[in-house]
């Protein structure tokens, strides 16, 4: 069993912030495998379905983001999974609009939810696919922390909803190379 987990905040205010982006990830996902998110368990929903040959929960925290680890330690429970069984994707303000970077363990830069997970897991080693979000030039308002939260909590513009959706299906496809092939030979390809 493997657990994927987009991360993100619940709501349909937040459906298309650039925080959001691990949900609309995970939700394209899901739909090209036909899995359905028509379960609610460990504060997430979640669909259960096949990719190649390995059987995966895909899950979406109804925690906010800064919670995320109270929602995957409870999948971790139910599901008795291990770090090496999870996939996290998440947005990444250090990365440009749409480039996406896999990697194994390391510390959370800074990412709220990375770091819930981590103190709930109490382990840095699991799988991650990050997805650029830019940042704010660096001599605006913006670059300040609450203009960081506010960018963050922001929609994508057209411009980088266009990009964004050029990214999403690459992560599934990054996905489904990692589940076959694992985590070096698809890092190698996309990073």
């Amino acid at each position: 069993m493997k657990l994927i987990v987009g991360l993100g905040n619940p709501g349909f205010l937040y459906a298309r912030n650039r925080h959001n982006v691990g949900f609309m990830c995970v939700s394209y996902l899901a739909k090209h495998y036909k899995i359905d998110f028509d379960r609610k368990q460990g504060h997430a929903r979640t669909g259960m379905g096949n990719i190649g040959r390995n059987k995966v929960v895909i899950a979406r925290p109804q925690t906010y983001m800064n919670a995320s680890g109270e929602a995957v330690k409870a999948l971790f429970q139910r599901f008795d999974v291990t770090p090496a069984d999870l996939i996290v994707i998440h947005d990444d303000l250090d990365l440009p609009t749409g480039k996406i970077r896999l990697r194994l363990g390391g510390s959370s830069g800074g990412h709220k939810g990375i770091d819930s997970i981590i103190t709930y897991l109490g382990t840095q080693d699991f799988n991650r696919i990050r997805v650029g979000i830019g940042r704010p030039e660096a001599d605006t308002p913006a670059a300040n922390e609450d203009g960081v939260i506010g960018y963050v909590l922001s929609d994508f513009t057209d411009d980088e909803k266009k990009i964004i959706d050029e990214a999403v299906p690459r992560v599934t496809e990054a996905i489904v190379l990692l589940l076959a092939r694992g985590i070096t030979i698809a890092m190698n390809k996309y990073n």
